[in-house]
């Protein structure tokens, strides 16, 4: 009895009785071709399934990116419209203005050592405008750094107060260097100069400023800006920082921001750049508190520790430097600290828009919530797809009698291994 051909997935000559025989060379041939072309089908399903695996993982990711995007900038904006409710609360209850504030930080300058060069020039340039304006060396000061910013609550103004310390709270600012070199002249073997600067300015005014030790000026000119970008948007040009984030990608519990971005530059001050085009925030308060972070609690501090290189500091007290030392003990009673103001560029008319804002950007978190929902159950259903697709090939190649033909076949593939991707997907990476 003739012998007849299976071209199944055994692909040999079958005899009468179950016998099997040899096929001949033409018809092995045929049968490794069939094996391959079956195989070769198998392998393009998988390496589609892959591409549409990776496929949904970006899209995925796409989305995640959003979804952070969206939470940051309801952050922002819960901050901005907390920092307006905290500053009318604080003018209600304290029964104080902006202007009050600003001039109870001035007494208290001026209140330090009657002898030192803050409370001289802090004195003069207020309570001596008129005389202040016609001395030269006094043109380029722009203040201290404790009157060029305001915050939203007291306590702030006491804790970011008490970690610049005294020295830099009593720093004179100055926007170039040629006006720090008025401050201060030498004689050549360069010792001060005690008849000129502002040594000679106070002796004019009968005011001997001798033996005062040494007064810390900032020259924003000469300062290192800001790398970042700034946020021209925002009528406080705040810095565009990106917030720490745990590995699911949302806020630690507790953070509120970055004290760089609280503090509240004056309208007066907003416009006054660098030859660069930097401000003070950019420049001068980026310089003192670079990227320190401000949380709720100690315990938000230490729960975000893995997150803090630049230190930070919280509500009830805590402050971690950003040498990575912590400063224990009781606080300190600062005498001279940042006032407390409303913050004027969040007006009632931008309060109703910022709440506007936020309620579109809850509904844009929703709709990107729900397309992430769709992502995850359409990326599960082709890993599916994917794993079975990759059994049913390894079952195909793996049968003895394809194993038997795949040895004299250099274009037959060897079945993959567990955990191996040889058929050209790209390996998908999960977040």
């Amino acid at each position: 009895m003739a012998a007849r051909w299976d071209w199944s997935l055994n692909c040999l000559p079958v005899g009468c009785g179950g016998s099997i025989h040899r096929a001949p060379d033409m018809d092995g041939q045929v049968a490794v071709q069939i094996v391959e072309f079956n195989s070769k089908l198998m392998e393009d399903e998988l390496k589609r399934l892959g591409l549409k695996v990776n496929h949904h993982e970006e899209n995925m990711r796409f989305l995640k990116s959003q979804i952070n995007a969206v939470e940051e900038a309801c952050a922002d904006l819960a901050i901005r419209l907390g920092n307006y409710h905290s500053s009318v609360a604080a003018v209600a209850n304290n029964d104080t203005s902006a202007q009050e504030a600003e001039q109870r930080t001035i007494r208290s300058i001026i209140k330090q050592d009657k002898k030192t060069v803050a409370s001289f020039l802090c004195q003069l340039k207020y309570d001596n405008y008129e005389l202040a304006a016609k001395v030269p060396l006094t043109k380029d000061i722009l203040g201290f750094v404790a009157t060029l910013g305001k915050v939203n609550d007291d306590n702030l103004s006491r804790l970011l107060s008490e970690y610049l310390g005294m020295d830099n709270m009593l720093a004179l600012v100055c926007k170039t260097y040629d006006g720090v070199k008025q401050l201060e002249k030498y004689d050549k073997d360069g010792t001060i100069d005690k008849t000129s600067g502002v040594c000679g300015l106070g002796q004019s005014v009968a005011k001997f400023l001798d033996g005062t030790g040494r007064f810390t000026v900032f020259c924003i000119e000469n300062m290192r800006p800001f790398s970042g970008d700034v946020n021209i948007d925002d009528p406080q040009r705040k810095l565009i920082l990106h917030r720490p984030r745990l590995r699911g990608g949302e806020s630690p519990p507790g953070f509120l921001d970055f004290a760089v971005n609280m503090i509240h530059v004056d309208r007066t001050y907003l416009n006054c750049l660098t030859a660069s085009g930097h401000g003070l925030r950019e420049t001068l308060f980026y310089s003192l508190f670079s990227r320190l972070q401000v949380y709720k609690t100690r315990a938000d501090i230490e729960r975000a520790l893995p997150l803090i290189n630049d230190g930070a500091v919280s509500l009830d007290g805590g402050m971690l430097r950003p040498n990575g030392s912590f400063c224990l003990g009781d606080r300190r009673n600062v005498e001279v600290k940042f006032p407390v103001g409303l913050d004027v560029s969040s007006l009632p008319e931008d309060i109703i828009e910022m709440e506007e804002q936020v309620k579109l950007k809850n509904w844009e978190k929703e709709r990107l919530l729900e397309d992430m929902k769709r992502e995850e159950d359409l990326l599960k259903q082709v890993k599916e797809l994917y794993s079975k697709q990759k059994q049913e090939l390894m079952d195909y190649l793996t049968q003895p009698a394809v194993t038997q033909l795949a040895r004299g076949s250099p274009t037959i593939r060897s079945p993959a291994t567990p955990g191996s991707n040889p058929f050209g997907a790209k390996r998908s990476h999960m977040r």
